[in-house]
């Protein structure tokens, strides 16, 4: 199982800016991989890492991707991002079973649903989801799928408020479950990319059971 031990990126204030975020998770040295390629339905392995650290309020995340096909359509909040090139982190805070899933595409649009597993999941209110912010290197617009290795990368900032369905005060000693992911299910290429191993026998990220660990120190 892998562990990941998240820094605290020390900023004073409760709402730092997104740029300093971004340039405060720049400046970290450990950079995880997305790479471990679960099913058989396809060899494409885009080249994507991300970087998680924390502050007073938020969990702040950074991918960067490198891959052949990049589409990002979808716009706003709970579209389908996952047809497009989509980032994401699956995270369960507690033991109880619930977990929440964070999707985005690489325009910042994005979906954010809360469950136990694919077939109870549902999307969260937009007021709520709204409370994501996200800061990607592409720019805003929406456009068709473009060919040629492409690089993009996505900042984002969580508040903890988000996470309704547990009261989350601080993070610090806090350990969640989670896993992190990349697809592209409407691509020319189409691809399933996983942090933790997923071990089901078709493509399917809503496994939380194979979520690994993050730690916040």
């Amino acid at each position: 199982m892998n562990i990941i031990r998240v820094v605290n990126l020390g900023y004073v204030k409760d709402l730092p800016g997104l740029a300093e975020i971004s340039a405060g998770l720049d400046d970290l040295n450990d950079k995880h991989h997305i790479d471990t390629v679960n099913w058989a339905v396809t060899t494409y392995k885009p080249q994507v890492t991300f970087k998680i650290a924390y502050g007073r309020n938020e969990i702040y995340l950074k991918y960067y991707v490198i891959e052949e096909y990049v589409k990002a359509e979808k716009t706003g909040i709970n579209q389908d991002v996952y047809e497009d090139s989509c980032v994401e982190f699956f995270v369960s805070p507690a033991d109880d079973g619930i977990y929440y899933n964070f999707e985005f595409n690489s325009i910042g649009a994005f979906l954010i649903g809360h469950g136990t597993g694919r077939h109870n999941s549902r999307r969260i209110d937009p007021a709520v989801a709204g409370k994501v912010h996200c800061l990607p290197s592409a720019g805003t617009e929406p456009f068709p799928e473009r060919q040629g290795q492409q690089e993009w990368t996505l900042t984002v900032a969580i508040p903890l408020s988000v996470f309704f369905r547990h009261d989350i005060a601080n993070l610090e000693g806090r350990e969640f479950r989670a896993n992190f992911y990349k697809c592209g299910d409407g691509l020319t290429q189409p691809h399933y990319l996983s942090w933790n191993p997923v071990l089901s026998e078709e493509p399917d990220f809503h496994r939380p059971e194979y979520f690994g660990k993050i730690y916040f120190e």
